[in-house]
């Protein structure tokens, strides 16, 4: 079940954003209609203090739309963002830049996330001249100097420049960043994808033990299910701007509903040698979100689907101790992963 506004640190709302296209003045004058990008649909969701939701889907899904909507780092179209029993979609910029301090985000690329003019200590401590958390420039100072430490970098380093470094200490960099506010709620947005596989372990130890020793509670956004699976107490499974299934990671992994999450599953390798699951092979690309489908979104692209399924959008259901999924064929309990020898 989705975590409840009144237990929930974050309580997404039916949350749409929604993108216009460009409108010139020739587009006007021929009464061509604007163009609409639905990114995210009427999604909702809660995450507990100290949890690590984690969002998957595939790369146009909406998951990095949702994560910085959430922020407004994009501004939502529609819908509500609570932050601790704040209505941070109702907020003033004011107002917004104090909550700011409170909800951080860790980018995708560390080389394209940070100032190339900045050194370091520039770059960290920017949270803190901006939210007047210091008084003096050596308090400042002996902040950054903490933070960058915890993360794994030396003091040195603090006045290098960011192509001085790697890219596993670049994104070192952005996560100090992220926390020397002392934030609660860190969106991550794919923060290991651009990494080499063996730099991914030892960001993604780091965040597990900053969370730990921080208290953190993260909204962790990968299109890699063994990621997700690592770090995760629950698991929203994103598809075309939309929540398709949810769950407690054991849940999602172990017991898939959605024909889209199991197909997901079916590209995990097997580690048991003996047992072969299917492999479930999507046909065709991810429909393009300025004309999506009827019905269900994924309906041109499962093997399950029937006639209902492109006529009418399914309504989320659960499916077992904090489990729901959104398929009009859930109660027939059909599975894309039966073993398929030995």
């Amino acid at each position: 079940m989705i975590a409840q506004a009144d237990t929930a640190l974050l309580d997404v709302q039916r949350l749409s954003k929604t993108y216009l296209g460009r409108h010139n003045l020739a587009d006007r004058l021929s009464g061509r209609k604007q163009t609409r990008v639905q990114a995210v649909s009427d999604v909702s969701f809660g995450v507990r203090p100290g949890e690590i939701l984690g969002l998957i889907g595939e790369s146009g899904c909406g998951k990095s739309t949702l994560g910085r909507s959430i922020l407004r780092l994009h501004e939502p179209s529609a819908g509500k963002v609570v932050f601790d029993g704040v209505d941070v979609t109702g907020l003033d910029d004011a107002a917004m830049k104090a909550m700011r301090r409170r909800m951080q985000i860790i980018f995708q690329d560390p080389y394209a996330s940070l100032n190339p003019r900045r050194t370091v200590a520039e770059i960290v401590g920017l949270p803190l001249k901006l939210h007047g958390l210091t008084k003096t420039p050596t308090e400042a100072r002996d902040k950054v100097v903490a933070m960058v430490e915890k993360v794994g970098l030396k003091s040195a380093h603090l006045d290098r420049y960011p192509h001085q470094f790697s890219g596993g200490q670049r994104q070192r960099i952005g996560i100090a960043r992220a926390l020397v506010s002392n934030p609660e709620f860190i969106v991550c947005d794919e923060p290991v994808s651009a990494l080499d596989v063996s730099i991914q372990a030892q960001i993604i130890e780091l965040l597990t033990d900053l969370k730990q020793e921080m208290g953190l509670t993260y909204l962790f956004i990968s299109h890699d299910i063994s990621v997700i699976g690592y770090l995760s107490d629950r698991v929203a499974v994103m598809y075309l701007g939309e929540i398709v299934e949810m769950g407690p990671v054991e849940s999602i992994l172990t017991g898939p509903r959605h024909p889209y999450t199991q197909s997901l599953m079916s590209a995990v390798p097997e580690v048991d040698a003996g047992v072969r699951k299917a492999r479930v092979r999507l046909t065709g690309d991810l429909p393009s979100p300025l004309s999506p489908p009827s019905g269900c979104k994924f309906h041109t692209r499962c093997p399950l689907a029937i006639d209902i399924c492109r006529r009418q959008a399914p309504v989320t259901e659960r499916v077992g101790n904090g489990h729901q999924a959104a398929c009009h064929r859930l109660n027939e309990n059909l599975s894309l992963l039966d073993p398929v020898g030995t």
